[in-house]
């Protein structure tokens, strides 16, 4: 399924990348964003993995990396409010259309990346 993502630098104990995926406010099978699929997925098997590609009409240009990690969900509660916040800035850097999403209300899938693999020139 495509999604939106920021990219976080590290996390803080083992410095490895973070991304954050929102569930926002476009129309979903769920108004409850815990009720949906791919949530109840990552509760039951927190193993991810995440393609990115980057396509050029130019085929010697193309390209993709495949991020494997662990998922879960952050939640604007105040154990996680910090990092919550800090991954609503990311996204809404990111992509300007979800300044007016109630990012901040909803719970974030955030994956803490193991590994990765890669094809083509990625640079």
């Amino acid at each position: 399924m495509p999604v939106c993502y920021a990219l976080a630098e590290s996390d803080d104990r083992m410095g490895r990348p973070i991304l954050y995926s929102p569930i926002d406010e476009k129309p979903k099978a769920s108004p409850d964003p815990r009720a949906l699929h791919r949530v109840q997925d990552l509760l039951v098997l927190p193993d991810v993995s995440l393609l990115v590609d980057r396509w050029d009409e130019d085929w010697t240009r193309l390209a993709w990396v495949r991020l494997y990690g662990r998922g879960g969900l952050l939640e604007p509660q105040p154990h996680e409010r910090e990092e919550h916040a800090a991954a609503v800035g990311l996204l809404r850097a990111k992509y300007p259309q979800y300044a007016t999403h109630r990012l901040e209300e909803r719970p974030i899938i955030r994956i803490v990346v193991g590994r990765s693999r890669s094809w083509g020139d990625v640079e």
